[in-house]
């Protein structure tokens, strides 16, 4: 009995309760109207995890919870495009074959559980084998576990050989990736299979990658019938498209596709972005990595062929990112986290508005254009009939991007999770 007494108290410290939706009446210093940029003296009245109300006359009810946050800048929950929650962030090179896909399941559950602290409400996991991303979602859905709100691909599609095949085993193992096809035919059955067994959206490898052997960043995998097989299958299932794509070819090919997103997006030249601003497809362009990568990428056992393709990419890749921002192009939040530790994330910003955005649209990057992308209306901001993600800093976001990195208060989806 002591024992049992023992691991209750424990649990109930270790991992937060999740509890049911109630009314709160949030008292902040100020809320932050992402669209203009204003900052606003109000109090949040939320009630069966909605906004209803945001006003400074609400009467007092002894069935309504008051939350004072005097110190707090209120902001609606983040977003992040390009995530990899499954697996153990911690494993070092070639340690991470030895790692099942129920072990790394398990460690996406603590991953999600950290993001979700760190005030992403809403992410995007982009790739994951055996579904495990999956069963991930339901389980936070289900609330047997903490997370933010996903949407999830499934396996990766890709090539025979190429980036989204894990080509590190040799030839004797005979091993191919779960998203592995070839040819419009095998590539439709693909699409289908991820969305009977639970994917929101497909993502596909459109050219070689940093991380995969034996891969080119400029080499563009999957021809344009393929990738507009991909497209069609997807969007007739009413599927969003997003291509893993470094390499200006590949870019463009993915963009005539027809896909949603151009995930990394390296290599792009003016021309491509404004193709990309006609097709209105997003740009998600994680320019933090590459600091991570070249700075702890030989302690985490990342090999130098790797680390070489990061080399040639990383500060290319930021100044496309600021000819995209020049360009008024439609950019959204994602940060490729799982290739550095979960709850991170927020680091990101400071090198968006280090390369040419304003804090605030760096701040709507990953609020209002992401919510635009996954094609949800009712999150990414403050506003009456939205869901209730709902975040708080220190300070003014506007004056100290950085004030992001360590968010204070956590609503999701009207539950308090963090305060």
């Amino acid at each position: 009995m002591r024992a049992l007494i023992c691991l209750i108290s424990f649990l109930s410290t270790a991992i937060p309760i999740i509890g049911s939706a109630d009314s709160y009446l949030l008292n902040p210093k100020q809320i932050l109207d992402v669209e203009t940029g204003k900052l606003i003296r109000s109090k949040v009245l939320v009630t069966d995890g909605k906004i209803m109300a945001i006003s400074n006359s609400f009467k007092a009810s002894d069935d309504l919870k008051v939350i004072n946050l005097p110190d707090l800048t209120l902001l609606p929950g983040l977003m992040d495009a390009h995530v990899h929650l499954i697996g153990n962030t911690e494993l070092k090179g070639m340690e991470r074959l030895s790692e099942s896909s129920y072990l790394s399941t398990i460690y996406g559950v603590k991953n999600a559980q950290d993001t979700l602290m760190a005030g992403f409400t809403t992410v995007r996991n982009v790739g994951a084998s055996n579904y495990s991303d999956v069963a991930l979602k339901q389980a936070i859905a289900n609330q047997a576990v903490l997370g933010p709100t996903l949407l999830v691909s499934g396996p990766p599609l890709g090539i025979t050989g190429g980036h989204c095949d894990n080509n590190t085993l040799p030839y004797d193992f005979k091993h191919g990736d779960d998203g592995v096809a070839d040819g419009p035919w095998e590539i439709r059955k693909k699409v289908r299979e991820n969305r009977k067994y639970g994917a929101d959206l497909i993502k596909f490898c459109a050219t070689g990658g940093v991380l995969s052997k034996n891969t080119n960043l400029g080499t563009t995998q999957y021809t344009a019938d393929e990738m507009e097989a991909i497209v069609d299958e997807a969007h007739s299932r009413d599927m969003k498209v997003a291509a893993h794509a470094h390499g200006l070819d590949g870019i463009k090919a993915a963009i005539l596709a027809g896909v949603d997103s151009v995930e990394h997006s390296s290599f792009i030249d003016e021309e491509t972005i404004e193709l990309a601003k006609t097709k209105g497809v997003f740009l998600s362009m994680d320019v933090y990595v590459s600091d991570f990568i070249l700075g702890e990428g030989v302690k985490q056992g990342i090999p130098e062929y790797s680390l070489n393709k990061e080399r040639q990419v990383g500060k290319k890749q930021r100044e496309n990112f600021q000819k995209a921002v020049k360009a008024n192009a439609k950019i959204v939040f994602g940060t490729d986290a799982g290739i550095y530790p979960h709850g991170k994330n927020a680091r990101q910003f400071k090198y968006m508005v280090q390369w040419g955005m304003t804090p605030l649209q760096a701040i709507q990057a990953a609020t209002i254009n992401t919510a635009s992308l996954f094609g949800v209306s009712n999150i990414g901001k403050i506003k009456e009939s939205f869901e209730a993600d709902i975040i708080g800093v220190k300070g003014n976001p506007l004056e100290d991007i950085t004030s992001l990195e360590a968010v204070e208060f956590v609503m999701n989806n009207g539950i308090v999770i963090k305060q």
